[in-house]
C-alpha cells in the first residue's frame, strides 16, 4: 500500500472483496490475546527520559489519564486530528477543550491539523450502514493513525501513539495492530497501549471532573451520533 493511496482507505471494486472485507471475513486476529499494557512497560524500560512522542488525541478527557502517565517518560506533543467529527461547532468545541487542558496542566505541547471532514467521508464511503465498532471504525482508526505516523515522520518524532485505547468502546487490538504496521512502514516506534487498564478510563473521569472538561456523549461522526 502506497502512502499516496492511503493504507487504510476503502477501495471499491466490482465483484471483488475490499481489503477491509477480507480482514473481517477472515476473522481478523480474533484469537490474539496480547497484553499491551505489559508490552508498553517493556518498551519504556531504559528509555531516555524526555524522548519525543507524538500522541494522537481524540479529545481532552481521553488525553487526560494518558498524559498523566506518559509525561513521566516522554516529551509529548498532542496531535488533534479527528476528521470524523464532521460538525464544525462540535469539532471546535472539542479542540478548544484540548488546548485549555494542555494550557492548564502543561503536560504536553499541541499540534493542530486541518478539519478535513471530507477525508473521513471518502474513506468510509460504502460503510455508512455498518454498526458501531465494525468495519467503518476500523477504517477510521487507520485514517487517524496513518496521519499521525506521517506527521511524526515529517517532524522528527521517533515515537507515536493514540489515546483511543483508553475508551472501553474502542478496539485496542485493532488500534495496536494498525499502529504496529504503520511503525514498520514509516520507520518509527509505535507505543503499544491499553490505557483503560489500571483504572485508566475511571481516572480520566476523575480528571475531567477536576478540570471541568466537556465530555461528549458520542464518538464524533454522524453515524455514532445516530447510534448513540
Amino acid at each position: 500500500m502506497s502512502r499516496k493511496s492511503g493504507g487504510f482507505a476503502k477501495k471499491n471494486g466490482v465483484g471483488k472483496l475490499t481489503k477491509i472485507d477480507k480482514i473481517f471475513t477472515a476473522g481478523y486476529n480474533k484469537d490474539m490475546k496480547r497484553n499491551y499494557e505489559n508490552e508498553m512497560l517493556a518498551q519504556i524500560q531504559g528509555l531516555e527520559k524526555g524522548t519525543k512522542l507524538l500522541l494522537h488525541s481524540c479529545c481532552a478527557p481521553c488525553s487526560s489519564a494518558c498524559l498523566e502517565r506518559l509525561k513521566e517518560w516522554f516529551s509529548v506533543t498532542v496531535l488533534y486530528y479527528n476528521p470524523n467529527v464532521d460538525e464544525r461547532a462540535e469539532y471546535e468545541k472539542r479542540k478548544a477543550e484540548q488546548i485549555r487542558f494542555l494550557r492548564e496542566t502543561g503536560w504536553a505541547d499541541f499540534l493542530d491539523c486541518d478539519h478535513d471532514a471530507e477525508k473521513f467521508f471518502a474513506a468510509v464511503q460504502g460503510l455508512e450502514q455498518e454498526p458501531e465498532r465494525g468495519k467503518r471504525c476500523y477504517v477510521c482508526y487507520g485514517l487517524r493513525l496513518e496521519k499521525t505516523a506521517e506527521i511524526a515522520k515529517a517532524n522528527g518524532f521517533s515515537w507515536f501513539a493514540t489515546t483511543l485505547t483508553l475508551s472501553p468502546y474502542k478496539n485496542a487490538e485493532w488500534l495496536n495492530e494498525i499502529g504496529e504496521k504503520l511503525a514498520g512502514r514509516y520507520g518509527l516506534n509505535y507505543l503499544y497501549t491499553d490505557f483503560k487498564k489500571k483504572g485508566g478510563y475511571h481516572r480520566s473521569i476523575e480528571l475531567s471532573d477536576e478540570y471541568g472538561l466537556y465530555r461528549q456523549n458520542f464518538c464524533g461522526c454522524r453515524f455514532s451520533k445516530r447510534n448513540g
